[in-house]
């Protein structure tokens, strides 16, 4: 049985940070995810990280706001991906991804 996960587009970094259903618990800095950078092609089995490291990397910290949309399918790969995004947000802080990943019942 494949794994579900909750998915995040950072939609100008191009990432995806999948979110394993029912594995973590605890503070929202110190959970598991596996972070997928779409431009270098990385494939979802890569490390698992922690959400924090990935947040407070130059990468994520100095480019606000990011505009974030949370989605379940996806269809094509590439330059043809397609999320069907069920919420789309833009946050300026790390605090607004929180309040973000509790409105989707993280």
């Amino acid at each position: 049985m494949e794994p579900q996960f909750k998915k995040f587009h950072f939609q100008e970094i191009d990432h995806i940070v999948y979110f394993p259903v029912g594995n973590n618990s605890g503070k929202y800095i110190n959970y598991k995810v596996i972070v997928v950078d779409r431009k270098t092609a990385t494939q979802p089995d890569e490390k698992w990280i922690r959400l924090g490291d990935f947040l407070e990397s130059p990468l994520v910290e100095q480019r606000y706001p990011h505009t974030i949309g949370y989605f379940k399918v996806s269809s094509g790969e590439g330059i043809n991906f397609k999320p069907e995004y069920l919420e789309l947000r833009e946050i300026r802080s790390i605090e607004e991804f929180w309040l973000f990943l509790n409105a989707v019942n993280l």
